[in-house]
């Protein structure tokens, strides 16, 4: 019984990446060889550069039927301490072959007493919101729309949130095959065409349910892949027939890595990782685009995911995730089983990915006692105090890459700040700067995590610009401000943009609530990092911003201040990207024409567009990110600088008349999401870009 609940798990534990069976293999303990630098390291909280706020159901975990502990009491009451919000049935890969009518799962171990209403119970004990994966694998949209009548009218319930399907591109379409399917067709098509089919009946029970898309994680397998057969990838197929018929949709993430230092460089892709995904959204939903969300029902660090490592990153990739409008991330997993163990930072990982011990043994080592904590249960803990349901987070940065920083800002005026020392064996000195935030002088309430501890501490303790962060370690400072935020103007509502050219923009926004005083006017301000510039003010609810960089991506918040100089938080976050010129002498058209997931055939096609021949070019443009290469290139002389990339033209094809095209091509690598740049230069001149 035991083996059969560890072992099926370890199924749905691959489907993050398709490397990662390779990837679990080896867990090297974290090292680090030199120490901490002395120097402190700089810390910036911006106020005025806000981002999303805090959902009600952020903080989540999966539950699966073949765990005997889903509806325990101590179980429940373990989750609920944590501040778990968002509860997930029943269990990645299990979902595609569990019948509900008859709490089943064919080929799958079913443990008794994890039936949906114990589920539901232990749900509603924990104080969390259920999301349930429907059968798509071997059910039906009737089997679907039954559950939907039992849930929501029969038991009355309220199951709000329901996905179709898990992983279902795993089903051996682009060649791993982990994901139950018995559908004859099973292309991304067909799926959002039976996803369309779940919808129409599932809503037809219940019009109040919000139904979810399995789409693939960019940078991830198999993102950017086009199967034989298929027209686009797994994301561009899906939203192009279902767009219509979906309220969110989901993604998975275990981040593809080399060692435990690796791991923890991953956050760094998440606000790529979730500009992409919105621009597929966008490019397929039009005007309903703002309404479909984005939740992240799987995730786990899939390395020392018992140690503090997992729970650097669990604290770093959920706040990130939260501050870029994720509404549930939901760890895997509540209980999984002892994996390979390892020593970790001086400690025993038992490479399980549960949050609590399963109390299972591997080899001639044990787990803990059943329902130990785990190091990412308490990351969990600290992130559902850290940011609370509509707390709005705000920029924060650092000058140090072994040390991260969040912040969010709460509607009583506080301030909170999560600290993460990523560094094994140094702790680091930090001093923060505030901007928009005047903290009080006494000592902030500080909560730690450290390396091997059994519980967050609580305290206080140095200042609200002076901190000591331990090795490997999380802590949280919750700051009052100086003066009481009294008689303000409410923050503007959510602005947008409108008539977006190379170089201009107009943003507009909701009248703001007066305070005490009127308000005077509004400022436009644009982050850059926890940097903000003001682009400019207005007393009026739209600015029409001019001077911006073509091809270039712009985040805004307006800010209303009154006539008594009070000044209100940070509206909601605008993000919009500039366009290159409608008429130049030259146009370019980049197209990726045959992905493989960290890695790419890029095609340039370059035709003068201008009136005077060109006797020899040189094209550059600039990668989004770092982790971006050309790898090779022909029909040009290609070099990479940094980010920096400069094509010439070779003797065959330096001549282009009036109207005149040629193509180049280049081998691309990517190791994080593949933001393709927007704009190119030819002989200097600023191209169109197709």
């Amino acid at each position: 019984m035991s083996t059969l609940r560890i072992a099926r798990p370890a199924i749905a534990l691959l489907t993050g990446a398709a490397v990662a069976a390779q990837l679990l293999t080896g867990v090297p303990a974290a090292s680090a060889d030199t120490p901490a630098d002395a120097s402190p390291v700089t810390v910036t909280v911006n106020t005025r550069a806000g981002l999303a706020a805090a959902s009600d159901t952020a903080v989540g975990a999966n539950h699966a039927i073949w765990d005997s502990n889903l509806g325990t009491n101590e179980t429940a009451d373990l989750l609920k301490a944590a501040g778990v919000k968002m509860l997930r049935y029943p269990g990645g890969s299990y979902a595609d072959i569990y019948h509900w009518k008859t709490h089943t799962a064919p080929g799958g171990y079913v443990a008794p007493g994890t039936d949906f209403d114990t589920f539901i119970s232990g749900a509603k004990r924990t104080g969390a919101q259920p999301i349930i994966i429907a059968n798509y694998g071997t059910g039906s949209a009737q089997e679907a729309a039954d559950w939907v009548e039992y849930a929501n009218v029969t038991k009355k319930y309220g199951v709000k949130y329901w996905e179709i399907g898990n992983e279902n591109y795993g089903n051996g379409h682009y060649g791993a095959d982990w994901e139950a399917d018995d559908h004859a067709d099973k292309s991304p098509a067909e799926y959002a065409r039976n996803l369309v089919a779940y919808s129409d009946a599932m809503k037809a029970v219940d019009p109040t349910i919000k139904i979810g898309a399995v789409l693939t994680t960019p940078a991830n397998w198999p993102d950017g892949i086009v199967a034989a057969g298929d027209e686009g990838t797994w994301n561009d197929t899906v939203l192009s027939i279902a767009a219509s018929k979906i309220d969110f949709v989901i993604l998975h993430w275990y981040p593809p890595h080399n060692d435990v230092a690796d791991v923890l460089t991953k956050t760094a892709h998440i606000p790529d990782m979730i500009h992409l995904v919105r621009g597929q959204i966008a490019k397929h939903a039009g005007a309903r685009a703002g309404d479909i969300g984005i939740a992240m029902t799987e995730i786990n660090s899939g390395i020392a995911p018992n140690t503090q490592p997992g729970a650097l990153f669990a604290a770093d990739a959920y706040a990130g995730l939260m501050e870029q409008g994720v509404f549930t991330i939901d760890w895997w997993n509540v209980h999984n089983g002892a994996g390979t163990i390892s020593t970790v930072a001086g400690h025993t990982d038992y490479g399980d990915f549960g949050m609590l011990s399963s109390a299972t043994c591997s080899g001639d080592t044990c787990e803990p006692p059943l329902n130990t904590p785990f190091a990412p249960y308490h990351a969990l803990s600290m992130i559902s105090t850290f940011a609370r349901p509509g707390d709005r987070f705000v920029r924060a940065a650092t000058d140090e890459p072994l040390v991260a920083a969040h912040a969010a800002r709460r509607p009583n005026g506080d301030l909170a700040v999560l600290l993460i020392n990523r560094d094994p064996d140094g702790e680091h000195q930090v001093k923060i700067n505030y901007d928009g935030f005047t903290p009080s002088g006494e000592a902030p309430t500080v909560q730690t995590l450290t390396n091997g501890a059994t519980s967050v501490s609580t305290g206080h303790g140095g200042t609200a610009t002076t901190q000591t962060l331990p090795p490997y370690s999380l802590t949280t400072l919750v700051l009052h401000p100086a003066t009481a935020t009294t008689g303000a103007p409410a923050a503007p509502g959510q602005p947008t943009a409108s008539d977006v050219t190379d170089k201009t923009a107009t943003i507009s926004w909701p009248v703001a609530a007066p305070g005490a005083s009127p308000v005077a006017k509004y400022e436009i301000h644009r982050q850059k990092g926890a940097v903000t510039e003001q682009l400019g003010e207005t007393p009026g609810t739209s600015f029409t911003v001019h001077n911006l960089v073509p091809g270039t991506r712009y985040t805004v918040n307006v800010i209303a201040r009154d006539t008594a100089g009070r000044v209100s938080w940070a509206s909601p976050p605008l993000t919009f990207t500039t366009g290159t010129p409608g008429k130049s002498s030259c146009s370019v058209r980049l197209r990726d024409t045959n992905d493989w997931g960290n890695g790419y055939v890029g095609s340039i096609d370059i035709t003068n567009t201008g009136t005077a021949a060109v006797d020899g070019w040189t094209l550059h443009y600039t990668w989004p990110t770092g982790w971006q290469t050309v790898s090779s290139g022909w029909s040009g002389n290609w070099t990479q600088n940094g980010t920096s990339v400069t094509v010439t033209s070779t003797p065959d094809n330096g001549k282009l008349a009036p109207g005149a095209s040629t193509s180049i091509g280049f081998v691309g690598a990517y190791s994080g999401p593949n933001v393709l740049p927007a704009a190119f230069t030819l002989n200097g001149a600023l191209c169109t870009a197709q």
